[in-house]
């Protein structure tokens, strides 16, 4: 009965780590209608979220998303930060293509991670450069693939509809005031923050914030229960639409770190259908 119980256990636990493993690699594509305040026009944004490209995601999967998302003929993409995983410190020069390939009429534009930053600092320490030598580097890799990088500063994409974009709070510098600061009286106002942490902080004058860094918690119990956020706020930032302290949108992400596992939490390519509001 020992040993029947052992095999039991094991075979459980291979079942387990089985739909994990198979949840971490496929994806869904998650759609949501919702009005802006100051826009006066229609405008579809395709938002992807924490890529991680390093041991557990390759070339092959950011293909698929890419592919996702210029299927769903975007006004604008935006990227919130985590383009690497730091714990694996994994070249990045195969993912620069495939980014590369995304086309939208407004420009595809992202935010730093924490991971991007802890990326750059363990390439510096290897490399004896400069952080800020290998921070440029590493901007300028993705400026190369059609990806402009918004730190602490903002851009008018339309009459009607201001981008700003911030770094990260935990291993970047945020400066709010900086990155709203040209933004007009009037009109629409998205916001790109990879952790959902600084919502207490946004002022009102923001219609969104869109962010990722929590991945929906990777792994959740039924329910879905998160494990763990890697939010301060624990599960009340973890997923999905944010009403308050300012509103907001939490993407699961794509890509995983620590383990290749996601359960109960699958990876998502989000499309907002903006309407005047």
């Amino acid at each position: 009965m020992r040993h029947a119980a052992a095999w039991l256990g094991a075979l459980g636990l291979s079942a387990f780590a089985g739909v994990a493993l198979a949840q971490a690699y496929t994806f869904e594509v998650n759609r949501h209608e919702r009005g802006l305040p100051g826009l006066r026009a229609p405008l579809r944004v395709v938002l992807l979220s924490d890529l991680h490209y390093g041991a557990y995601i390759g070339r092959g999967s950011v293909r698929v998303w890419v592919d996702a998302a210029l299927a769903l003929r975007p006004d604008v993409v935006l990227v919130t930060g985590d383009f690497v995983d730091a714990e694996s410190v994994v070249s990045p020069a195969p993912l620069f293509p495939e980014l590369a390939r995304l086309r939208a009429p407004l420009g595809v534009w992202g935010v730093w991670g924490n991971h991007d930053h802890e990326y750059v600092g363990k390439v510096a320490r290897r490399s004896r450069q400069t952080v800020q030598g290998v921070r440029e580097a590493f901007e300028l890799d993705l400026r190369r693939a059609g990806v402009r990088l918004l730190r602490n500063g903002g851009v008018r994409l339309r009459e009607d509809l201001f981008l700003a974009g911030v770094d990260d709070l935990r291993r970047g510098r945020v400066d709010l005031g900086a990155a709203l600061a040209h933004a007009p009286a009037h009109g629409a106002v998205l916001l790109l923050s990879h952790t959902p942490d600084l919502l207490p902080e946004v002022p009102g004058r923001v219609g969104l914030t869109l962010c990722g860094h929590t991945h929906g918690g990777q792994v959740c119990l039924p329910g879905p229960w998160p494990v763990v956020t890697s939010s301060r706020y624990g599960r009340r930032f973890a997923s999905g639409l944010v009403r308050g302290p300012a509103p907001g949108f939490v993407s699961r992400g794509l890509g995983v770190t620590t383990i290749p596992f996601r359960l109960n939490c699958l990876p998502e390519v989000v499309v907002f259908d903006f309407v005047p509001a």
